[in-house]
């Protein structure tokens, strides 16, 4: 940390020092980072195959490779089933395999459960299980994982194409200005929901799918601010200078209007963030976002809404979306205080 605050200039290392001398701000970015982190190797914290088979010699990982059953002295040349006892057999009678902490993944379906499904928190499902007998805290991580991804996916496109728009009109001004705005106006009318509907009848629901047609309206948030910062810096004396000399306008804007327009820009990127993964959320409850099946924060509100008998299903959706946003915020907070010059030059 201390060799990146050397390398940045003296205004970002007041900035870095401003973030972290919040002491909310800063717990709240590392316990984010750790659980996103975390998540990324989902199939290795939760998952119904072994991390490691050691058979007959050799090593074996069957979350990154699929092996037949004969690999281990079975009959079938499909794929192993290893919540089969057969084929736990098997593996032990000439070898050992690591497993999991959590030995589900995200769809398995778990039989011989000791209550109907969905079934209580006990040792072996630490949150329960839903009504289609999937455990609870697998689809939780899996969940929490697309939600992060697909936030930060959309919000990096959004601020790539709502930071391009907003310089263009913001820096040249006059028609292009004018009809920039007048375009932005209707678009911005547009209902979001009731187009995500028809698609969803259009097309089948995915990951990327959802995305493309999110980016198509979520990039407007960024393009008046970017538009204001160069409406005001387009007639600062350095830019006119600047233009007088012949420097290209892509340069001009580049170097010396875009660093001043990215501080505002940058404080908005923690609460796009929490948007975007409110946004995905309230669509898998409605089930207008992913596939079915797949593993969802939304889903598990609905889940939780469809089953009140199962209180724990709605706790844990509340729960894991409401510490989600809650540090999303706190270091959205903290970013905002960090860039605020009043606070920094204090």
């Amino acid at each position: 940390m201390n060799s990146l605050k050397q390398r940045l200039n003296p205004i970002n290392q007041r900035r870095l020092g401003m973030f972290f001398s919040n002491p909310r701000a800063k717990w709240s970015l590392w316990i984010f980072l750790v659980l996103f982190t975390a998540s990324l190797f989902s199939e290795f914290i939760a998952n119904n195959k072994p991390v490691l088979v050691f058979y007959d010699g050799g090593i074996y990982s069957p979350i990154l490779t699929s092996y037949s059953e004969t690999t281990f002295g079975g009959d079938f040349e499909t794929e192993a089933d290893y919540s089969d006892e057969y084929v736990i057999e098997l593996i032990n009678e000439k070898g050992w395999a690591i497993w999991p902490p959590i030995p589900y993944s995200y769809d398995t379906h778990i039989s011989g459960l000791e209550h109907p499904a969905p079934s209580p928190p006990t040792s072996k499902n630490w949150l329960g299980t839903d009504d289609q007998a999937r455990d609870v805290v697998a689809r939780v991580i899996y969940g929490f994982r697309i939600s992060i991804l697909f936030a930060l996916t959309l919000t990096i496109g959004s601020c790539i194409v709502g930071v391009f728009v907003g310089a263009v009109q913001g820096y040249f001004g006059g028609k292009i200005d004018l009809v920039g705005q007048r375009f932005l106006e209707i678009w911005g009318g547009l209902p979001v929901l009731f187009l995500l509907i028809i698609m969803a009848n259009i097309v089948t629901p995915s990951f990327w799918w959802l995305l493309a047609i999110m980016l198509l309206f979520n990039w407007t948030a960024l393009v008046d601010v970017v538009r204001a910062e160069f409406l005001r810096g387009r007639n600062l004396d350095y830019v006119r200078a600047a233009k007088a000399l012949g420097v290209p306008d892509n340069k001009i804007m580049a170097r010396h209007i875009l660093p001043n327009a990215m501080v505002a820009t940058v404080t908005l990127v923690p609460f796009l963030l929490a948007g975007a993964v409110t946004t995905l959320t309230s669509l898998d409850f409605l089930g207008f976002g992913m596939p079915p099946g797949s593993p969802s924060l939304g889903e598990l509100v609905a889940q939780g809404k469809g089953n009140l008998q199962a209180p724990w299903l709605a706790l844990t959706a509340f729960t894991v979306l409401a510490a989600l946003l809650t540090l999303l915020v706190f270091i959205g907070e903290g970013v905002r205080d960090a860039f605020d010059p009043r606070l920094v030059t204090r």
